[in-house]
């Protein structure tokens, strides 16, 4: 069925993942598929780039990667079966880019409650469901 499986993490917000890692590892058991799991860092505007000490990007992409490969640790999914990477960019055009790049074929994603905000300008949710070129999963 599906083989791998794509998940964004917001490592600010996992309580959203939650639901959304408990889905993929039970489509994923059934499936004997695998788990990508993906985090996204903003870039750092370039006008706040002299008020940060010089290996800040460096820094927050190697903390980032902790805490997903922890998060990926304490899934109840065998180790050879979770990988973890840590883009940076927009959120929507990274997590589309791994799907591609890691040959998804189900991106499951967390969503908040729907907001007037999220109404009027989209959501990274809803964009990833407008542009995926595989299935998507939204879980509530």
């Amino acid at each position: 069925m599906f083989k791998t499986i794509v998940v964004p993490i917001d490592l600010a917000d996992v309580a959203v993942a939650k639901p959304a890692l408990d889905a993929a590892i039970e489509l994923a058991r059934v499936s004997d598929g695998e788990l990508r799991l993906v985090t996204v860092r903003s870039l750092m505007p370039v006008t706040y780039m002299e008020y940060v000490p010089a290996d800040f990007d460096a820094t927050a992409k190697a903390e980032a990667e902790t805490e997903l490969k922890a998060l990926a640790g304490s899934l109840a999914m065998p180790k050879n079966k979770v990988s973890t990477v840590v883009r940076v960019g927009s959120v929507y055009g990274e997590v589309l880019e791994e799907a591609k790049a890691s040959g998804a074929d189900l991106i499951v994603v967390g969503s908040h409650r729907p907001s007037m905000a999220t109404y009027l300008i989209g959501s990274n949710a809803g964009t990833i469901v407008r542009h995926a070129t595989c299935s998507v999963l939204v879980v509530r």
